[in-house]
């Protein structure tokens, strides 16, 4: 199926590890022109090069998400590269304390995360909105997770942020509707990398006293399709949401997880 994204312009945050650098290349892949925003722009930079190498068209824009000024002059940016933004995909956020309950997390380690994770969404959202009601077109897809569906214990902070971003986006899905801009929320599982392997399953691991490959295995059999996601997996769930083939859905949380949120 044609996606029919080539052209289209691809603001997207955290584009340059992991699920992030997946999306991204999918992205570019369909054709599409990309604003590659974030901090770390020596981490950025290798993979706007591996796009161009393959002929495609990428912009790195330095820019931290917390402070909404500098949301808004890399939106400026994109448009002024570009002459518009169909596209925001907000994949940039922390996972917060692991293994912690809340009475252990401390009130700063709770204002970083939700900081990161709500604030950070909300000021691009913010940033380029403007000129998505100018063109009476757009698509933005926050990626959340499935701890914002149904909690966790141990994650409190972090699913405490995805709750929130689940609010801000259903309530931006309402307000903007009637500028023909659709606004989403994709929920990964647990993804396969670094951060799952080295994190999230070391601490099963430890708090267990069972090996990694073991808590692994945990992890996969909570999932009906008894296997882990894997960042394809969540790319492929936002360029249908960034695309008019789901023109009629908004508001919706499209949980990626093998079967645990919605069962």
């Amino acid at each position: 199926m044609d996606l029919k994204l080539n052209g289209r312009v691809a603001f997207i945050t955290g584009p340059a590890k992991g699920m992030g650098a997946s999306i991204t290349k999918a992205f570019a892949a369909e054709g599409c022109l990309l604003a590659l925003v974030g901090r770390d722009v020596g981490a950025i930079e290798p993979v706007a090069a591996q796009i161009k190498a393959a002929g495609g068209k990428a912009i790195v824009i330095p820019c931290d998400l917390t402070v909404s000024e500098q949301c808004e002059k890399a939106a400026a940016s994109t448009a002024a590269a570009f002459g518009r933004i169909d596209i925001l995909v907000n994949v940039a956020g922390g996972s917060g304390p692991i293994g912690k309950t809340g009475a252990q997390t401390t009130p700063e380690e709770f204002d970083e995360i939700v900081t990161l994770n709500m604030n950070g969404c909300f000021h691009t959202m913010h940033a380029v909105l403007p000129a998505m009601i100018g063109q009476r077109y757009g698509k933005i897809v926050n990626v959340g997770g499935t701890f914002g569906m149904r909690g966790r214990a141990g994650r409190m902070a972090y699913s405490a942020s995805k709750w929130g971003l689940r609010g801000i986006t259903k309530s931006f899905a309402l307000e903007v509707g009637q500028h023909n801009i659709n606004v989403n929320y994709v929920a990964p599982g647990m993804v396969d990398g670094p951060r799952f392997r080295e994190k999230v399953c070391a601490n099963m691991a430890r708090t267990l006293g069972i090996s990694l490959e073991e808590a692994m295995e945990r992890h996969a059999a909570d999932y009906a399709l008894r296997r882990v996601t894997q960042d394809e997996d969540v790319a492929n769930a936002c360029l249908f949401l960034a695309s008019d083939v789901s023109r009629q859905l908004t508001g919706v949380d499209l949980p990626v997880d093998g079967g645990w949120a919605m069962l």
